[in-house]
């Protein structure tokens, strides 16, 4: 589903104030009809070259700038724009995009005074570049003609102390740029020409009421965004309503906002668009609304917002709203029952109502809303059938969710749609067993989810057809079967951002085909591909974030060819059937955070190139056939957050170096031939949460540092030839006798095995039924560990970041394997409940 965070008005209001600056300072002359050929100003040129040496162009951003072909008419180069009757420079927009700078292509270095020397500079857009937390200079404030000024995304900045109090500017947009050392919002108040204020994402200090007075931006402020900056409402309501009635766009969204929606709302008489997303309102939605005449936008989602959603319609379509709405956010609240008549409100495009609590089938007149472009129902408890009838009027949809309920789709064999949709989830819909064959006609399509939808269809060849425009894909959790074709042929490999393609716990078969080069996301998990992959050496440059081939049937020797994979976060190559050993070139997957290659045939010694993975967190190796002692490990893994080496051939004493790990949280070692004492070490491992060294070779006393691990919520040392007294401490005698098991040498509770110094007293867990009991908590314990890690990413628009979340208050329970991209929740492992119903029963 998209999120719409900035309105359709706002962009509107944002783009009019770009071209209504350029148009006025570089429209047509006579000069143009003469044929005059206007060249820059020498000493702006030499200005521009110095603001050059300024930044540090490590993609050649600025390339063009100096170049010998035009070296000497900057009005030629990238980002400047020159007036046709002057040759003064008027323009300056070196905004890197969204996309290069996901990627960190962007300028650095600091901003030059040279700048001063741009006397008509009407207009400099620096976005989303860093210039490393230096202050925003002193100069910008002098800059008189300067009507636009954006420097969003630009890192941390600090504003000049003033700005000239007869200052042009119309545009500021410092959004992201994490003010520092403002004070307060004073130096707003000399800006008396503004029109279009963004301060979101600013980390702004609370307003002081004592300025509200002084603040008077009441003839000119026409569009305000203070989002993201966490501003409470006794702050931010008193300064606000002391604002313009003439304002046109207001967005608050992530802010402190709590309580009620203020009726001063309804005195801003010319508000087009009004969003207070994610905060902490509740009630309902105030009657007010409803006679806002002006209002097109209207964002209230993410809030504790409840009552019945047909009350809260109601107060909307009682007054003139109802025919100037065009956009409806409600999504995330606390809303009941069905939806409501819509309608009345003829004017709506979009509308979200999305994970709320609203049941019951679909009311038809949903059917009548004809300028509807987006329709999001998912995450609710509908049911009923959805016919062709109900879209029969919806030509202009683009955006249909309707995942997560309890819907079936009945749509005949030969329906053509009367829209073309751009975005389409129907996840957990049932719309099978054939695959859509009106998907045919829907060739806009950007993303496709269409997963669990009880489909066990082969995909038809007209369907890769429509696959080069596709960003994300998601086919998974249905019974699809047959062989795939050549997937990089498939998709758009020039595609910014790649193409995100999820086919898991399917039924394909054959060996894996070649796949995009530039797809972030690949999950081809849980079917029955087999064969090699050694295709992979076949690509040479590839911009993948996630690749997860586990639970199929291939085979072979893992490819000696990482070298090009750099970009890899996550590799699950989990139970398969490979062989031999780890390839050296595994070392140069530089940025991997989880390297998963459990339950394999894998043998040999682990590779010493794994040191330079060193921003691993996730390392699971268990049920392979490794040999030989591990070491250096506190430079190969010193990221490392879960580790599990289980069921290999290791042998010798566990290396010191693990435990100079101490971000540890899992360490499994178990069914290894691992020697000597347990290192007193073991102890500085204080994030431990889960512990298993079971059946191996370790002997002698278990150290007395152990107990002093009171997070410790797993345990398992079974089956080794541990002797002596369990250490006292309330964490070990908490666990199981069972998980000291097969160590016939220890005594001390909870063991019944009473050590020489002890009286011999009832031990827990020694009435009748603890054969029982231990028995059954063995068959857990046996089971080993299995654990991954979280990712979440950003290419394009997608974005990238890796974490290890772990729940202690559930640790007996779940290790969770969480994907972030959208929504995803990507369950790969449960643990130990035997070990959940212990925790509660002490």
């Amino acid at each position: 589903m998209i999120i719409i965070m900035s309105s359709k008005l706002f962009l509107l209001f944002e783009n009019i104030a770009l071209f209504s600056v350029i148009f006025l300072q570089l429209k047509p002359t006579i000069a143009d009809s003469n044929n005059i050929i206007i060249r820059c100003i020498d000493e702006e040129r030499e200005a521009l070259l110095t603001f050059k040496q300024s930044l540090v162009d490590e993609h050649g951003v600025l390339s063009s700038w100096g170049r010998e072909d035009d070296k000497r008419d900057c009005c030629k180069w990238r980002g400047v724009y020159c007036s046709n009757t002057t040759g003064h420079v008027k323009v300056l927009n070196l905004r890197t995009s969204d996309y290069d700078f996901a990627r960190r292509k962007f300028l650095k270095g600091t901003i030059s005074p040279a700048l001063l020397k741009l006397h008509d500079l009407g207009h400099l857009d620096l976005s989303n570049n860093d210039f490393g937390g230096s202050p925003v200079p002193e100069f910008i404030g002098s800059l008189s003609k300067l009507r636009y000024l954006s420097l969003s995304c630009g890192g941390p900045l600090e504003l000049p102390r003033k700005f000239r109090n007869d200052s042009r500017l119309e545009y500021l947009n410092l959004e992201n740029s994490c003010l520092f050392s403002v004070g307060s919002l004073k130096w707003l108040s000399r800006l008396s020409s503004l029109r279009h204020l963004d301060l979101s994402y600013c980390a702004l200090p609370p307003v002081n009421p004592s300025f509200i007075w002084h603040f008077n931006l009441s003839t000119s402020i026409e569009t305000l965004d203070l989002s993201d900056n966490n501003l409470p409402s006794s702050s931010v309501y008193p300064w606000l309503f002391n604002l313009s009635r003439n304002i046109l766009y207001l967005n608050l969204g992530s802010n402190s906002l709590r309580g009620s929606i203020p009726e001063a709302f309804q005195h801003m008489v010319s508000l087009k668009s009004l969003y207070l997303c994610d905060s902490e309102l509740e009630g309902g939605i105030p009657k007010f609304f409803g006679n806002m005449c002006s209002l097109k936008e209207l964002g209230l989602s993410d809030n504790k917002l409840s009552g019945q959603f047909s009350q809260a319609i109601q107060n909307l379509s009682c007054g003139c709203v109802v025919n100037s709405l065009e956009v409806l956010y409600l999504h995330d609240n606390d809303f009941t029952r069905p939806v409501p008549l819509l309608g009345g409100f003829s004017s709506l495009e979009e509308l979200q109502v999305d994970v709320n609590r609203l049941n019951g089938t679909i009311d038809k007149s949903l059917n009548q809303l004809s300028k509807l472009e987006s329709l999001s129902l998912d995450g609710n408890s509908f049911t009923g059938v959805i016919s062709e009838t109900f879209f029969s009027n919806m030509s202009n949809l683009q955006e249909l969710v309707l995942a997560d309920n309890s819907f079936t789709l009945k749509l005949s064999h030969n329906w053509v749609p009367p829209f073309q949709l751009k975005w389409l989830s129907l996840a957990s819909c049932k719309m099978g067993p054939h695959f859509p064959k009106w998907l045919q006609t829907q060739n806009q399509l950007v993303h496709l989810d269409i997963s669990n939808v009880g489909i066990s269809d082969t995909i038809p060849d007209w369907f890769w057809d429509l696959s080069s425009k596709l960003s994300y894909l998601n086919l998974s959790n249905n019974h699809i079967k047959g062989k795939l074709p050549d997937l990089s042929l498939r998709f758009d490999g020039t595609r910014i951002g790649g193409t995100s393609i999820d086919i898991n716990s399917n039924h394909f078969e054959g060996s894996i085909p070649p796949l995009p080069s530039n797809s972030p996301f690949l999950n081809l998990s849980k079917n029955k591909f087999s064969g090699s992959v050694t295709f992979l050496c076949s690509i040479n440059v590839n911009t993948w974030n996630f690749l997860d081939l586990s639970s199929n049937l291939l085979s072979g020797g893992l490819p000696d060819c990482w070298l090009h994979f750099d970009s890899l976060f996550v590799l699950n190559l989990t139970n398969n059937r490979f062989s031999g050993k780890i390839p050296d070139s595994m070392g140069f997957l530089n940025n991997i955070r989880t390297l998963n290659l459990h339950k394999n045939r894998l043998t040999g010694e682990l590779p010493s190139s794994l040191r330079n993975c060193s921003q691993l967190r996730v390392l699971d190796l268990g049920k392979n056939a490794f040999f030989g002692s591990e070491n250096e490990y506190k430079s190969t893994l010193g990221l490392v957050r879960c580790l599990d080496l289980s069921s290999n051939k290791l042998d010798g004493p566990i290396p010191e170096e693990i435990m100079d790990l101490v971000g540890l949280i899992a360490v499994n070692l178990s069914r290894n031939n691992l020697t000597g004492p347990i290192t007193p070490k073991i102890g500085e491992l204080t994030s431990l949460d889960f512990l298993d060294l079971s059946r191996n070779l370790f002997s002698g006393s278990i150290p007395s540092s152990l107990s002093q691990l009171s997070g410790l919520g797993v345990l398992d040392l079974s089956y080794n030839n541990s002797s002596g007294k369990i250490p006292l401490g309330t964490q070990l005698q908490s666990f199981n006798a069972s998980v000291y098991a097969g160590n016939l040498e220890l005594c001390g509770l909870p063991l019944a095995n009473m050590c020489p110094d002890e009286e011999s007293t009832p031990s827990p867990g020694t009435d009748d039924d603890s054969d029982t009991l231990e028995d059954e908590d063995d068959q857990f314990i046996t089971l080993g560990f299995y654990v991954s890690s979280i990712l979440g990413f950003f290419v394009g628009f997608w974005g990238v970041c890796g974490y290890l979340m772990l729940n202690r208050s559930w640790s007996y329970g779940y290790f969770n394997f969480l994907t972030g991209m959208k929504d995803w929740v990507y369950v790969i492992s449960a643990v130990n409940i035997a070990k959940l119903q212990r925790k509660f029963r002490n």
